[in-house]
């Protein structure tokens, strides 16, 4: 095999390949040879075919296969040799048209991935803020679990819905005196003020009684999900089959052990460390923004073009829709298409850096994401489409490409957490109020 290299310029590199005819000549004979041992001709034994024969009736075929490996092989053998990493699939073209006894050619040309000096990780100094929990929040908690908990039981006939009642009703929507699909149903429990349906729907029934006949009038969001429905004004025929009232709860052992618990305080345990943990969340997505910042800020190398466009594209297609869809974030609004594209393309290309600097720490200390933690998300994964969990795991497990994206956020944050327990972290507790506008005035000076 001859190699020349064509185009050596910043991380673009271009080859032109010769395999020698002889060499393809004997792979295929190879093959040829191999092949008359399994055929089954008429009046041949195995191995016994004629040399002619295969070559008239095969040779076209196995020369294919030959040419496809041929590239193939030779393709990676380049690769490994001159220790080249690609930067997305190396775009492979043959040189001319190949001809049976002639040199196979062939051009190869790529974005390599840069060469990436990650920087002193024990440089790094953050702070990452923890929450004291207040026993009221605790307490709120356990209030919004036992409200969870609660039954209705029917009132008297007379009596009139307020506001967290239940009302179980018959109705029937129609726009324009036409029914509509999906906005029929028969015994529905609806717990005035819950916001659950249409704005304007559920005040219309406060003060209603068992038996009370109403028309509700009420316009559909113009951002509602269905298009035939949204901005439209709707007439609801209402019938009031029941009227029932929800029970209080009490916060005590016999709601913990309800709850599978064994008493009181385990279930005040499991609140604060559910409310912890959650705190805990968010005060890390805050540490790792400041350590991206500090390491996009701290690091500079030549980013493959082919990679920052392919991101900048799928960006700038959510952006394209939500232009379409009049979504667009409040910041981005008034602003020019150029001004947009400018500031979006940064953002693919610190999203390109960043992503190769941390693959890149991850190569070089050999962080892996175990099978099982790759299980576990792929079954969380799968949960979230009730009745076709198997058809995703399936999915999954066909599609390598589908797998690695899947692998991609767990490497990450191994990663990361790699970083962080080099850098100088230290810590600070602060109260809900304080943490919350801390997270407020961040965000803000993130949007300036």
């Amino acid at each position: 095999m001859q190699i020349t290299e064509t185009l050596n310029q910043g991380l673009k590199r271009e080859y032109k390949i010769a395999v020698p005819a002889a060499q393809l000549r004997e792979k295929v004979d190879g093959k040829l040879v191999e092949l008359s041992h399994k055929l089954k001709i008429p009046g041949f034994r195995p191995g016994k075919v004629p040399m002619s024969l295969l070559k008239q009736r095969y040779e076209q075929s196995v020369m294919g296969e030959v040419l496809e490996e041929s590239v193939q092989q030779s393709s990676q053998q380049l690769l490994t040799e001159r220790n080249l990493r690609p930067a997305g699939q190396p775009k492979v073209e043959l040189v001319g048209e190949f001809k049976d006894g002639a040199d196979l050619e062939f051009s190869m040309a790529m974005e390599v991935i840069p060469e990436v000096t990650p920087m002193d990780f024990t440089t790094v100094s953050l702070e990452r803020v923890g929450v004291e929990v207040p026993e009221s929040e605790v307490e709120d908690s356990l209030k919004r679990i036992a409200k969870r908990q609660r039954a209705s039981e029917p009132t008297a006939d007379d009596v009139a819905a307020a506001n967290s009642d239940i009302v179980v009703i018959d109705f029937v929507g129609s726009i324009d005196g036409v029914e509509f699909e999906g906005g029929k149903a028969d015994g529905h429990y609806l717990e005035l003020g819950s916001g659950t349906f249409i704005p304007g729907f559920e005040e219309q029934l406060v003060g209603a009684k068992k038996g009370d006949k109403k028309t509700v009038k009420v316009t559909f969001p113009a951002e509602y999900g269905n298009a035939d429905l949204a901005g439209k004004e709707a007439s609801f025929a209402v019938t009031v089959q029941e009227v029932r009232r929800l029970k209080d709860v009490p916060v005590d052992d016999e709601l913990a052990k309800s709850l599978g618990l064994t008493d009181l305080n385990e279930l005040k345990t499991q609140a604060r460390e559910r409310i912890e943990k959650e705190y805990g969340a968010v005060a890390r997505a805050r540490v790792k923004r400041k350590l991206l910042d500090i390491l996009a800020d701290n690091h500079n190398f030549n980013l493959p073009e082919s990679l920052v466009e392919a991101e900048f594209g799928a960006i700038w297609q959510q952006i394209e829709a939500d232009l379409k869809a009049d979504r667009l974030d409040e910041e981005d609004k008034g602003k020019s298409e150029d001004e947009l594209k400018k500031e979006y393309r940064e953002i693919a290309e610190r999203r390109v850096k960043l992503g190769l600097l941390l693959s890149e720490v991850g190569r070089q200390n050999n962080i892996q994401v175990p099978n099982e933690e790759l299980s576990r998300a792929l079954i969380q994964e799968a949960q979230r489409y009730p009745g076709q969990q198997q058809q995703v795991i399936e999915y999954y497990q066909r599609s390598p490409e589908a797998l690695n994206q899947l692998r991609a956020p767990l490497y990450e944050e191994k990663v990361v957490d790699y970083i962080l327990e080099r850098a100088k972290v230290s810590e600070r507790k602060i109260s809900p109020e304080a943490f919350a506008a801390e997270g407020e005035a961040e965000l803000k000076s993130r949007r300036d």
